[in-house]
């Protein structure tokens, strides 16, 4: 006869233990973080070195490490990336400053090997003959792509060639630092002090060098011959066409499997009753004042875009906008701060905002004072905008300048301009906001036990949110370049992109799961699932942003293939609510707005993060578009459309809850819904996208110089395509001030409301529920 429990114990000890969720993000993140580390070393000791001197063939002195790195100061207290760029990075109106300076210097040592004359143009390039060229330019190649730097004695020797043509540069750029240039945006005075123009001149032209010697021991330059100049010698290296191949096969692969699993995996006949509305219908304090945030993050929205009409504006009328000399009081590396670091505030002030929200509401339980300290922190975090904004202005015009435009101005970098003072306080700040958001939702803590559960995992995900955001104190103004965009960049991608992504992905599913639209089994098994997918492809993935920042060339292997993969994590979640919004059709219509705003999250996920990211992420075209407007096309589709709309969906979702029926005004919601996506759309296909292609196309035939130079930035095409972002501008503008109008009309009817001091689930007794 059979034995039922011995046939339950063989089949028990037969059955391989699977690894858990939890586990395998736990070793996805071990793996990830350690190769990032790993590569972080790699970077450290393979930067390119700054030569204690530079000198003649005579052994004259013609510049020092103090030169260069004392340039490197004054370069980022005065705005640094927001003028110009540095091997791509930075923006993209003035040239970017490497690829300036290393033609002008490859053409004056080509006059000087060719008739003695440094003042060789390229048209005077071009004039030669076919065979004569190649000559010449063979001879410059050998000039720059010997490395004739000594470790040993930390002098780096030019040739004679180079020593005269580079000594041409310093008196071009005499001029252009100090005059300006209405074309490229750059002001008049600049910089009116000799020794800050050698030494930002000096800072440039070590960048140059690092871009066009060839690395000991191999048949390319420290930044991997970026940026492309044939003039110099500088073409892409042939693996990068392989490694670009093998991200493309990475992605489809990983395509075909994401779809194979979702499509085949079963879906469960259980149903969960619905409400018709949520458990709170009353807003609690801290509740209340957390909508104040909402209120100022979207203030900040409207400054947001009006500087980004400035910004834009520049590239048309480089001195002013509609004759109004606003360079004066308003530069553009000022205006195009603001920009970029506006839309950072606003958007994780939403976040924040949601979080403070979401901790009571999970938790059901009100803190004492915890409205107080919701307001100390609303408080704290304006001081900290309004500071940073004032301090970046006033370092840009030289009011501040050294290293206290680093502490209090500006720190030169992008998306992370504010001064190191008020970003220490920011991160203060979000000490605090995680110490509230834990003592709200700590009673849920205690009763879920489990700790891998959804509220732990909130909690854990926002633990990430000051955490990763402090790896931008690893570095400072006197940092090596390489080493800088290193931490920079865990910053703006592992922060922004990847940790907060995680937090609002776990916000949102804990509420889907809440509402029913999810089962709170699935939420939490599809929130590992993303997270698992954000992380194992987005932590490696940071690396595809340095492929040419001086960083060892095995870094493009790893970024290519890893961040093929990050075009993939975000749409599981929107698959299952998508699929789960179909079995709750009445909840659906109380929570259409902000669904739709969270669907257009998983849309320009797609498009923004995904088509218009990965164009980016290949190394062979990378190496074309690097800092040129390609990279704003993924740049706005993916900030405002994935992290923006994301945002909006976090806003509105607590907004719905407690805003009374007579001042959600949900035609109007839906209006700017409309208005917003469609101007976005039609800002890509007007204005950026055949702005920045036919700038690719210019870089692909001339070189980067080139394509960033006076002839195409000021070429009818480019001007055209500028003009023609008006149109979507407006629309999106339209639809912004729908949206901005709406909110604050709901949040002046929730302070009209009267507070409830618990969000108790007593009243949910009062609603009536529905079931499907």
């Amino acid at each position: 006869m059979a034995n039922p429990t011995f046939d339950k114990v063989v089949t028990a000890r037969a059955r391989p233990r699977q690894i858990s969720l939890p586990a395998w993000l736990v070793l996805i993140c071990i793996v990830t973080f350690s190769v990032l580390i790993f590569a972080g070393s790699a970077i450290y000791k393979n930067a390119p070195p700054i030569p204690a001197t530079v000198v003649s063939p005579q052994q004259e002195i013609i510049l020092t490490q103090e030169n260069i790195q004392s340039g490197q100061v004054t370069y980022l207290g005065r705005g640094g990336q927001h003028i110009g760029s540095i091997w791509g990075h930075g923006s993209y109106l003035a040239p970017d400053w490497t690829a300036d300076v290393l033609h002008r210097w490859g053409l004056a040592t080509a006059g000087i090997l060719h008739n003695g004359n440094p003042d060789f143009s390229e048209a005077d390039l071009q004039a030669l003959s076919a065979v004569d060229r190649a000559t010449l330019q063979a001879q410059v190649q050998q000039e720059f792509k010997t490395n004739r730097y000594a470790s040993e004695t930390g002098a780096l020797t030019l040739t004679a060639a180079q020593t005269k043509g580079l000594s041409k540069v310093f008196d071009s750029y005499q001029t252009l630092l100090s005059q300006g240039s209405k074309i490229h945006s750059i002001p008049s005075g600049w910089f009116t002090d000799d020794t800050q123009i050698r030494n930002v001149t000096a800072f440039f032209t070590w960048t140059a060098w690092a871009a066009a010697a060839d690395r000991p021991n191999a048949p390319f330059s420290y930044t991997a011959n970026f940026p492309h100049d044939d003039l110099i010698g500088n073409q892409a290296p042939a693996q990068f066409l392989i490694w670009s191949i093998v991200s493309v096969i990475v992605l489809i692969a990983a395509i075909g499997v994401f779809l194979f699993v979702y499509i085949t995996q079963e879906d469960s006949e259980e149903v969960i009753a619905v409400a018709h509305r949520p458990l709170i219908r009353l807003a609690t304090p801290s509740q209340k004042v957390t909508t104040l945030f909402f209120g100022v993050a979207m203030t900040l929205f409207l400054v947001q875009m009006l500087m980004g009409m400035v910004t834009a504006h520049y590239a048309v009328e480089g001195d002013g906008f509609y004759g109004v000399p606003l360079q004066k009081y308003l530069p553009y590396a000022a205006s195009r701060t603001w920009h970029l670091q506006l839309a950072v505030f606003w958007i994780a002030t939403c976040w924040l905002a949601a979080g403070l929200y979401f901790a009571p509401r999970f938790g059901k339980h009100e803190p004492k004072l915890q409205a107080w300290g919701n307001g100390g922190l609303l408080v704290a975090l304006t001081v900290v905008v309004v500071g940073s904004l004032i301090g970046s202005w006033a370092s840009v015009q030289g009011i501040i300048g050294g290293d206290n435009s680093f502490w209090f101005g500006h720190q030169g970098y992008e998306y992370v301009e504010l001064g190191r003072l008020w970003q220490l306080l920011l991160i203060g700040g979000m000490v605090f906001w995680l110490w509230l958001m834990y003592r709200a939702l700590k009673p849920a803590l205690k009763a879920e036990g489990d700790k891998t559960g959804l509220n732990h995992f909130f909690l854990y995900s926002a633990i990430t949110i000051p955490l990763f955001y402090a790896s931008g104190l690893m570095y400072n103004n006197h940092t090596h370049l390489s080493i800088a965009e290193y931490w920079r960049w865990w910053v703006v991608h592992l922060w922004v992109e990847g940790f907060f992504e995680v937090f609002a992905t776990v916000a949102i599913a804990y509420l889907c799961s809440e509402l029913g639209f999810l089962k709170r089994s699935s939420a939490l098994r599809a929130t590992y699932m993303t997270t698992i997918l954000y992380l194992g492809s987005g932590v490696i993935g940071t690396l595809h942003h340095l492929y040419f920042a001086g960083t060892p060339v095995f870094i493009t292997s790893m970024g290519s293939v890893a961040s093929a993969l990050e075009v993939v994590p975000l749409t599981l979640i929107g698959f299952e609510v998508v699929k789960s919004m179909k079995l709750s059709q009445e909840a659906q219509g109380f929570y259409r707005v902000p669904l739709k705003f969270f669907i257009a999250t998983a849309f320009w996920n797609l498009i923004g993060a995904g088509v218009f990211g990965f164009l980016i992420n290949p190394p062979i075209f990378l190496y074309y578009c690097q800092g040129l407007n390609t990279t704003p096309i993924h740049a706005h589709s993916a900030l405002f459309g994935v992290y923006g709309s994301l945002a909006i969906a976090l806003m509105l979702f607590a907004l719905r809850e407690i805003t009374p029926d007579r001042a959600w005004d949900e035609k109007n919601f839906n209006l700017s819904f409309w208005w917003i996506n469609v101007g976005l759309g039609m800002m890509m296909v007007l204005g950026l996208i055949p702005n920045g292609f036919y700038q690719l196309v210019q870089s692909v035939n001339h070189g980067t110089w080139y394509a960033r130079s006076a002839e195409v930035i000021g070429s009818a095409w480019m001007q055209w395509t500028v003009w023609l972002r008006i149109p979507g501008d407006i629309v999106f503008s339209v639809g912004a001030l729908i949206l901005v109008f709406c909110v604050i009309k709901a949040i002046v009817a929730i302070f009209q409301q009267p507070t409830q001091a618990q969000p108790l689930e007593t009243i949910a007794a009062e609603i009536p529920v529905v079931s499907h």
